[in-house]
């Protein structure tokens, strides 16, 4: 192959393997290339936000970072998790440090609004591929985190944010998967009803403002809010956005949707009730006509569907839960009409009945397959004993997906396989203190959700992750679960675990360019 055809190649292979937007696959030396033919690389560079913990001084936060051991060779590369204002602060303290020397009284404020905003020093810095490294932080005043991971610690990089409140209104374990920032995020099963206290929580990382929109739609369509637009994310920082102050009508189920005009952000919900106590609500997968939403509790008493369509038309969807036999209709909801651009709501009841599960979401008519979102809100618990937590819809594992927040109680790993059989590895990594790794095998039978007790790394210390990776088969859909019981209430918290983006896909090139040499 002449150089014109093997600088380009590299170009365009580098850019795939940075940004995950462009990518190429290297023909054979004769010009020929195989239609159909790919190869993936990993990333060399990614990207995640974590939202500032909560509202409330009794939290305690536990923060887990870690990239799955990879084959291969590269650079080391780092992976910190940081306030997003610490890269500014050198600058902010230089500027105030001579009008600081002679004010005890302000240098005491700076302090404390140090503390709160973070410092140079990353939360959390991860040093190798394979082992989870976790730090803890308390009370309301910690800070929205940005990471970026580079080298081989990059691709599959996953952080984990788990928050503990004990008491109070917002009580509950609240986890979260930090998240890549983007442009465009939908949030179905939010709620402007008087007994819920429902945030937006937008962060920045860049060094630039961003500029973010929120719309809510209701049952009975667009809630109308001028204050819902133009709101400004400053450079490093993070907004909170109580969303029962956008709109004055109380709704009990509301979809957000969130756009930025200038700047990308990461965006996610804190939901809270005075019944049911708190936890995250993060995105949607992108609206599509066939949803998988997979991981409800065996014993779940309460699981209500809230599912929007953001199109012109309307929508007829199947539902089905996919139980450990196979498929079966919900009576009496074997069917969801959704009208255009109107929030639905169904009360599940305990859809489960004792059987772990997920839920399908299909066109009724094949070949009308209206896009929509949806999401799942899901109560374990009677009482005054009751706890909250959400299943969005989400993707497939596909080539790897990971929780990174496990202890050696708690998880449930549930694997949904909707169409095709499929068959995943399951790693238990090596513990942040110790413990050493543990693969297992699970093969998932068409139409049906396998959740088990995921493998325990041997002689496990401290916290660990779990990777899923798609070995052959249909397409796997995964969620996890963390149950941290306290006093009585089934804390607990669920994470889906669509594919971490840790390769990028080449596609065959078309024409050799080396001609261009001759």
């Amino acid at each position: 192959m002449k150089s014109t055809s093997l600088s380009l190649i590299a170009g365009a292979v580098a850019l795939a393997a940075v940004t995950g937007f462009t990518a190429l696959t290297v023909p054979g030396d004769d010009g020929a290339t195989e239609a159909g033919a790919s190869s993936r690389l990993p990333v060399e560079r990614s990207s995640l936000l974590c939202p500032a913990p909560g509202l409330s001084d009794l939290a305690e936060t536990a923060y887990t970072s870690f990239t799955p051991p990879a084959n291969g060779e590269g650079e080391a590369g780092t992976a910190e998790l940081k306030s997003p204002a610490a890269d500014t602060k050198k600058d902010d303290k230089e500027k105030d440090k001579s009008k600081s020397e002679d004010k005890s009284e302000d240098k005491s404020k700076d302090k404390s609004k140090d503390k709160a905003a973070g410092s140079d020093k990353p939360v959390v810095a991860l040093k190798e591929p394979g082992k989870p490294v976790t730090a803890d932080v308390s009370g309301s005043d910690a800070p929205a985190l940005v990471g970026t991971a580079t080298g081989r610690l990059a691709p599959g990089w996953s952080a984990q944010q788990t928050t503990t409140v004990e008491a109070g209104d917002g009580r509950g374990v609240l986890g979260v998967s930090c998240t890549a920032p983007d442009t465009d995020f939908w949030f179905p099963a939010a709620s402007t009803a008087k007994t819920r206290e429902d945030y937006v929580n937008l962060t920045n990382p860049d060094d630039t403002a961003a500029v973010a929109d929120i719309e809510l739609y209701g049952p009975d369509g667009t809630l109308k809010s001028d204050v819902g637009e133009g709101i400004t994310v400053p450079a490093g920082s993070g907004v909170r956005v109580l969303i029962s102050t956008l709109t004055s009508k109380a709704a009990e189920d509301v979809t957000v949707h969130v756009t930025t005009r200038t700047g990308r952000v990461g965006a996610v919900v804190r939901t809270a009730d005075s019944k049911t106590g708190s936890d995250w609500l993060t995105a949607s997968a992108a609206p599509a006509g066939t949803l998988v939403l997979p991981g409800i509790p065996a014993d779940a008493t309460s699981v209500r569907l809230v599912a929007f369509a953001p199109g012109e038309d309307d929508a007829d969807l199947t539902v089905r839960l996919l139980g450990k036999t196979g498929p079966f209709a919900p009576v009496g909801n074997e069917d969801l009409h959704v009208k255009s651009r109107m929030t639905a709501g169904v009360d599940l009841k305990n859809l489960t009945r004792g059987e772990a599960g997920s839920l399908l979401l299909t066109p009724t008519q094949k070949d009308r397959a209206t896009p929509v979102v949806a999401a799942l809100r899901v109560v374990r618990g009677k009482g005054d004993k009751q706890e909250v937590g959400y299943i969005p819809a989400t993707g497939p594992v596909g080539a790897q997906a990971t929780a990174a927040d496990n202890r050696s109680k708690g998880s449930t790993l549930s694997l949904t396989a909707p169409g095709a059989a499929g068959t995943v590895k399951v790693t238990a990594s090596a513990g942040s203190k110790a413990g050493t790794p543990v693969s297992k095998t699970y093969k998932v039978a068409a139409g049906t959700t396998l959740a088990v007790t995921p493998p325990v790394p041997s002689g496990l210390k401290g916290t660990y992750a779990l990777t899923v990776q798609t070995q052959s088969g249909g397409p796997v859909h995964a969620a996890r679960t963390l149950a941290l019981p306290q006093d009585g209430i089934p804390m607990f918290t669920v994470q889906t675990l669509p594919d971490d983006g840790g390769t990028v896909e080449v596609p065959v090139a078309e024409q050799d360019l080396s001609v261009l040499d001759d």
